[in-house]
Order: structure tokens, then C-alpha cells, then sequence
């Protein structure tokens, strides 16, 4: 009935306008008694042709159509027609854009990365270079990166003009022609230790279970027997792209996860045993920003007894979504079953006190004392279900992990949170690598890693605070001294190599990769 609704609203409009007529004192009484749905649709169309001021009535059925969905549930929505491609684009993996990642400096577009094989490429932009005029016309100060994004990307085969800045020096201008730029959503696959791959994975995409494969496959052929499967901070993606990942870890026949709705009767996927990855170790991340389809593939691994979870509890978003496009180029995803782990838990947080009080409850956690110690966490006693051996789990809000990792409470002091919050560890990092980068790119990977890891930064890195107005402490403590300098190197290795130097060196002040490290040790021993 809602989707009817919403299509009759939203293509109909025009068409209802005549059954109004003349604005009439009578107008009203004269209209048949709509119906619940019709009513939305008459009192639309009254404005239209009987209200004092020139009115759009689009524009009132642009407002009303999110209003109708917040009383749903909170990941039910509207997505209007200027916004689909760009929300769409996320899911395809691909767009039409010149190939680069940057950053905004000072009021500059600073080219942090081009896209090996990309358009920028093939015609010679570099990391480093800065994009001072986009088609002729000036294009620093007052930008933002919704303003790059809008001015470099665009249909694939259309043309962007840019004049970038070379080591201060040189101006030099390119004509790009934009062409389908992959979005990666893995990450970083590498060895963290002897015999364990590490795999970071950003979202669950189209292309996600297709790069999962290449980077376990690289992994295998290194020898890593055991895998560290690293879901913070994933929000999900595509339900299927789950399932396929899921089933290579899992032997034929077990249960990987079941939807059921109101109208949509209970299906189950199971595992058909064909699954490459099913004699590795496994062992998976979460914490408070994993939901959806990462609580699929969390959920699957620990209630099929299959890997061990370390971190903190996930999300708790467990609602099946499924995006309806509408004659006028927007779409509606709307909710349509749960779905649940293995076990029977429904992994849905509640959220009948809104959607303001439902997105407020991870900031909650750090009150409650949830996100420092386990022993905080109010499990629902009344949900208690049991996995593939008999192990005690519960429902009602996310997945618990088997190994509680608390959030690290030694990176909140007030220096460190300035550096941050002001970008200033980042912004030195990127001065850096920019002075010393044809020095830094021919080392290649491995080489950068341990060249950055025997410098030392912090005394530069509080002189240019200072510079910046953020003075450092008189005596700074050792733990937060190894952090930002660790950043600093991190960051400067992002710039040079991307994330195959960023996460190995970041790593080793990730107190949860500590113990991910060492859970998987102990399932390869």
C-alpha cells in the first residue's frame, strides 16, 4: 500500500489537479470523501490550485514523501531523483571521473593518489600536484569536497579541463577525458604476521566478493593458513555480496542467514560447500559502526562456530531493504523482512523511540560504560539462543563479540584531539611526503614501511603545531608520543603508497589488532 502511494503521488499529481476546478467556497464540499490514501493526494492538490501564493506542487510532495517514511523504521527512504546516481554509484562500484583521490589543503585541491591505469594517469598527473583551475576558471579558496566531486566527475566520455601546480613551480594544463573509475571497497589485503592475512573491508559492493577473492588468493599463495577478517567501521552494502562470502568459509549445509516479513515468508541460504576458504582459521572484526551485512557475515562465522569475533558489539541494523525506482528517476528503499543469524537472533536494535533517540544509542554506549568494559553491556536475558555447539549468544541488538576489546581511552587526550580535530598530523604528513617524494617513491612498499618506521617526527611535528597555534605538552607521555608519531609515518606512507603502507604501520597502535593477531596465533597453534 505505501509504495502504491508513493508512485500515485508522486506521477499523478498533474492529473488530480482538474478534479479541484476554480478556487470556490464550495470547493471543499463538493469533493467525494477521500480515502486514507486519495486524502494526501486532495489536500495536495486543494493547495495547488487554491492557495494565496504561487506554490510547486512537486516540491510539496518532495517534503511529505521522508515524513511518511520516518514513522516506519529508521532505513526505510526516499531517494530524490538528484541524488540516485551518486547514492546508486556507491553500491555499482564504478563511475565516470578523472582518477584521483585528494584532499583539500589550505584552500587547494592537493592530488593525493591517481588511479594506476585511470585517465589522470595515462596523461601524467602525479601525487602532489595541486589543482588550482578546473575549465579555465579558478578553483582554489572557498571549495569543499562535494565541489571537487561535482566539477571532476561527470558522464564517462565528457571532458574536464584542469590546471594543476607542480613542485611550486610549474603550471600545467590537462585535458581529461572522464572514463569508469573503479571504487574499491577492499581496503588492504597483506601478511600481519607469519602465516596470517589480514583483509580490511570498507563496504559490501558489487565488485566487494570479487576483490575479497584476489587478495585471499595473493594471501594463500604467501602461505597464511589463518585470516583476520577486519569489519570496523563497514556500514554493509548488498545482502548477496554477504551470502557469497559467507559461503566460502562455510561447509555445505549450514545456515548462513534467513529473511522473514510480514510479507515475505521465511527464506533460508545455506552454504553449498563449494567455498575455497574453508580449512583457513578465521578471525573477524567488528565494532559499533558494523552493521548490516557485516553482522551477516559476523553472525554466520560465530553462530556456525566458524571464527572467533573480537571488538564490540556491532550496530544492530538487521532490516532487508530493497530499492524500488519510480517513474521519475528517484527510488524508494523501503524495509521489507529481517533477517536473521543462524541461530534464530534477530539482530535489529529497537527503535520505537524514533530515529533521533535509535541513532543516538552507539553515543550512548560511552555512558553507559558499555564501550570501556564488557561487563556494561546490557545483554536481553530474554533472547538467549545457542550456536551450531551449543554456545550461549543473544539477540536483540547486534552481534557480541566472543573477545570484548574495549575502545582505547589513551588516544583522548586533549593534544592528541587537537592534531586531529585540526588536521594538523595530517597536513605535516602531507608536507612531507611532498618535499620527499622522489626520494620516497622508488623504495616501493616494503622498503617505505621500514624507512618511515626508523625516522623519528616528533619534534618537528610540535614545532609545526605551534606554528598552527596548538602547543604541545611540557612533558609528553610516552604512549601518546608512539601514537603520533605512528600516525605520522602512517600518513606519510598513505601519500606515497596508499593504504598497502598506511595499515602496517597503523597497525601497530591498534590495541584490537593485537588481539585479533593473537586469536588467530592460537587457532593456527
Amino acid at each position: 500500500m505505501l509504495l502504491a502511494l508513493a508512485a500515485i503521488v508522486g506521477i499523478g499529481i498533474g492529473k488530480l489537479s482538474s478534479m479541484v476546478g476554480k478556487p470556490s467556497t464550495t470547493g471543499l464540499t463538493n469533493l467525494v470523501r477521500p480515502s486514507a490514501a486519495s486524502k494526501l493526494q486532495t489536500i495536495v492538490d486543494i493547495i495547488g490550485t487554491n492557495y494565496v501564493d504561487r506554490v510547486s506542487t512537486d516540491s510539496i510532495i518532495e517534503a511529505i514523501l521522508p515524513d511518511i517514511l520516518d514513522d516506519l523504521d529508521p532505513h526505510s527512504v526516499y531517494i530524490p531523483a538528484k541524488d540516485f546516481e551518486k547514492v546508486d554509484d556507491e553500491l555499482r562500484s564504478n563511475f565516470g571521473g578523472v582518477g584521483v583521490t585528494f584532499s583539500i589543503k589550505d584552500d587547494t585541491v592537493n592530488i593525493i593518489s591517481v588511479v594506476s591505469g585511470g585517465p589522470s594517469s595515462a596523461l601524467g598527473v602525479l601525487p602532489g600536484d595541486k589543482i588550482i583551475k578546473v575549465n579555465g576558471h579558478d578553483f582554489t579558496g572557498d571549495i569543499n569536497n562535494d565541489m571537487v566531486m561535482d566539477s571532476l566527475r561527470g558522464e564517462i566520455g565528457t571532458r574536464v579541463q584542469i590546471t594543476v601546480l607542480r613542485n611550486q613551480t610549474s603550471h600545467i594544463d590537462f585535458d581529461i577525458t572522464r572514463g569508469l573509475i573503479p571504487m574499491h571497497s577492499v581496503d588492504v589485503a597483506y601478511e600481519i604476521a607469519p602465516q596470517i592475512g589480514y583483509i580490511k573491508i570498507d563496504r559490501f559492493a558489487e565488485r566487494t566478493y570479487e576483490e575479497m577473492m584476489q587478495g585471499i588468493a595473493r594471501l594463500r599463495n604467501k602461505g597464511c593458513e589463518a585470516l583476520v577478517i577486519d569489519l570496523r567501521g563497514n556500514s554493509g552494502g548488498l545482502l548477496d555480496v554477504a551470502i557469497n562470502m559467507c559461503n566460502e568459509f562455510l561447509p555445505a549445509g549450514d545456515l548462513i542467514v534467513y529473511t522473514e516479513g510480514q510479507h515475505h515468508q521465511r527464506q533460508e541460504v545455506r552454504a553449498t560447500g563449494s567455498g575455497v576458504c574453508r580449512q583457513m582459521r578465521v578471525v573477524a572484526m567488528i565494532d559499533e559502526y558494523s552493521a548490516s551485512a557485516s553482522e551477516i557475515l559476523a553472525g554466520a562465522l560465530q553462530d556456525n562456530d566458524r571464527g572467533t569475533i573480537v571488538g564490540r558489539r556491532s550496530f544492530g541494523k538487521g532490516l532487508v531493504q530493497t530499492q524500488m525506482p519510480l517513474p521519475d528517476g528517484s527510488a524508494l528503499r523501503l524495509t521489507i523482512a529481517r533477517y536473521h543469524t543462524p541461530s534464530g537472533r534477530c539482530i535489529q536494535r529497537p527503535y520505537d523511540n524514533g530515529v533521533g533517540d535509535y541513532y543516538s544509542e552507539t553515543y550512548k554506549r560511552y555512558e553507559s560504560g558499555e564501550m570501556y568494559d564488557a561487563d556494561s553491556v546490557k545483554q536481553d536475558q530474554t533472547q538467549i539462543f545457542y550456536t551450531k555447539n551449543g554456545r550461549e549468544v543473544y539477540g536483540g541488538g547486534g552481534i557480541m563479540p566472543d573477545i570484548f576489546v574495549p575502545h582505547d581511552s589513551a588516544r583522548a587526550s586533549d593534544y592528541l584531539y587537537q592534531l586531529r580535530a585540526r588536521q594538523i598530523i595530517y597536513n605535516f604528513a602531507l608536507d612531507y611526503a611532498n618535499r620527499h617524494r622522489a626520494k620516497l617513491e622508488p623504495l616501493g612498499t616494503d622498503r617505505l614501511v621500514s624507512h618511515l618506521q626508523s625516522l623519528g617526527f616528533i619534534d618537528d611535528l610540535n614545532a609545526y603545531a605551534r606554528a598552527k597555534g596548538v602547543r604541545p605538552p611540557a612533558n609528553l607521555d610516552s604512549t601518546e608520543r608512539r601514537i603520533i608519531e605512528c600516525e605520522v609515518r602512517a600518513y606519510i606512507g598513505r601519500n606515497i603508497a596508499d593504504n598497502e603502507a598506511f595499515y602496517p604501520i597503523i597497525h601497530a597502535v591498534d590495541p584490537a589488532i593485537e588481539v585479533a593477531v593473537r586469536a588467530a596465533k592460537e587457532q593456527i597453534d
